[in-house]
């Protein structure tokens, strides 16, 4: 199986989150929900209008399970939160990929779109394992009744734990663009990284996960 297929996000989380801008300056994590294994936090950057998320769960699964189901991009609209469509545009290499994705919005709302540049890397020592979204908006032309997602920075890290378990968590720095009503946001903010991670819970088991093996992932003994 290869590592980037043709068609599918991962996981966008929460695309409607409203960011002004990127700082450094951050405060503390604050629980947001909280079920069925899934911890979702979210803290302010610089001022309260400006959020990072963070998704979180354990899962007793190998760590090249979860690469393929993140990177099996056809499914996506299956399981991740409001992606209407998700394909490969480019692959670089096993391990880098160019994504387009959108995410559907409830009327009067325009769909957002974005393109990302998604890496994948494992710390030799740590055997920690690290997946990055990085957006390039202008890879592709925009498409009609789509708002172009211009700022997204995304990173999973998949840390694992004993008896087999990994600690997988999920940050999300996104700008939608545009104008969008405060209640669709509240909602994209818990509901979303929620939802997706609760459904990536049963997708990693699927047999097709469970099998595969990366070469340059290299699994805890």
């Amino acid at each position: 199986m290869l590592l980037f297929k043709p068609k599918y996000f991962f996981p966008i989380i929460a695309i409607f989150i409203v960011l002004t801008a990127f700082t450094t300056f951050e405060n503390d994590w604050i629980l947001k929900k909280s079920g069925e294994e899934v911890k979702v936090y979210n803290r302010s950057l610089d001022t309260t209008t400006i959020k990072e998320l963070k998704a979180v769960t354990q899962i007793k699964t190998s760590l090249s399970s979860i690469i393929a189901l993140l990177n099996d991009r056809e499914t996506y609209p299956q399981w991740v939160y409001k992606c209407g469509e998700s394909h490969l545009v480019k692959k670089v290499s096993d391990k880098e990929g160019i994504y387009y994705q959108n995410v559907v919005a409830p009327w009067p709302v325009d769909n957002r779109d974005f393109v990302v540049d998604v890496k994948v890397w494992q710390d030799e020592e740590t055997k920690v394992v690290h997946q990055t979204s990085t957006c390039i908006s202008d890879y592709i032309p925009k498409k009609d009744g789509h708002v172009r997602v211009t700022q997204f920075k995304a990173l999973w890290t998949l840390t694992p734990l004993k008896n087999g378990m990994v600690n997988c968590e999920y940050e999300l720095l996104v700008n939608p663009g545009g104008s969008i009503p405060i209640w669709l946001v509240n909602i994209a903010a818990t509901d979303g990284p929620y939802e997706t991670t609760v459904n990536m819970r049963t997708w990693v088991l699927k047999d097709k996960y469970q099998k595969t093996k990366f070469s340059f992932i290299k699994e805890p003994q």
